[in-house]
């Protein structure tokens, strides 16, 4: 549900959280990227950074630079209807996965819970365009909305203490990837080849939070073609 109007909140001594309706809803976290983008084309004085989640955002501010009145105001005007921006238009960024043997060792779990054969899961993993809500918990982790309903598979009960590198997991209604290796509790299904996160990089990541994302199957041999790659240019 989206609000008529923002809502402001406190968060911290420097931070005003700004949220614009309830619950993982894709016209919510619409209005969010696109005032995003309309605060990074015009930043407000004295705001270091604005971070985007699913359904608010979070402007980081100097204290001695500006206050909460200041920047609630900026936020209203741009709450205009003629107020839009093109740099929130999603951009459509492809992931090549590898959903076999080793890459994917949930793939039966969410086989079993959904009824489906591990050919009809890439199907539908593979058939549909995943809005970024958000990103977070890890450096690039990326949380998708939009996955067909069918492929719901709960989280697991026990979660691993190292999910690897590129593992593109379920949890619930969600999608997303594992940029770097870390602990992680959800039904992982494959395993892309390419590096989501780059810190020696220009630009760390591939995509940011509004982007869409579009799985590719791909089988090991060509798994392997674009690992050497991403290996032997360092990511870039």
């Amino acid at each position: 549900m989206r609000y008529d109007r923002p809502r402001f909140r406190l968060s911290g001594d420097c931070c005003l959280l700004v949220e614009f309706g309830e619950g993982i809803d894709p016209e919510v976290n619409s209005t969010v990227m696109n005032f995003f983008a309309l605060l990074r084309e015009n930043p407000p004085a004295g705001v270091k950074a604005i971070v985007p989640a699913y359904r608010s955002l979070a402007l980081i501010y100097d204290p001695e630079l500006t206050a909460p009145g200041t920047l609630q105001r900026a936020i209203a005007d741009l709450g205009r209807p003629e107020c839009r921006s093109d740099a929130s238009k999603p951009k459509i960024v492809e992931i090549p996965v590898c959903y076999e043997g080793e890459f994917g060792p949930d793939m039966e779990i969410v086989s079993k819970h959904a009824n489906l054969s591990a050919e009809r899961i890439i199907a539908l993993h593979c058939a549909l365009d995943y809005p970024i809500y958000m990103i977070g918990f890890t450096p690039g982790f990326c949380y998708l909305g939009g996955m067909d309903p069918s492929l719901r598979t709960p989280r697991r009960k026990t979660p691993r203490t190292s999910v690897p590198e590129g593992s593109v997991g379920i949890a619930e209604s969600q999608t997303g990837m594992y940029p770097v290796e870390s602990p992680g509790g959800w039904q992982i299904i494959g395993r892309t080849p390419l590096r989501l996160f780059a810190p020696e990089r220009e630009n760390p990541f591939i995509y940011k939070a509004g982007d869409m994302i579009r799985f590719i199957p791909i089988g090991r041999d060509e798994f392997s073609r674009i690992a050497q790659r991403e290996s032997y240019l360092g990511g870039h």
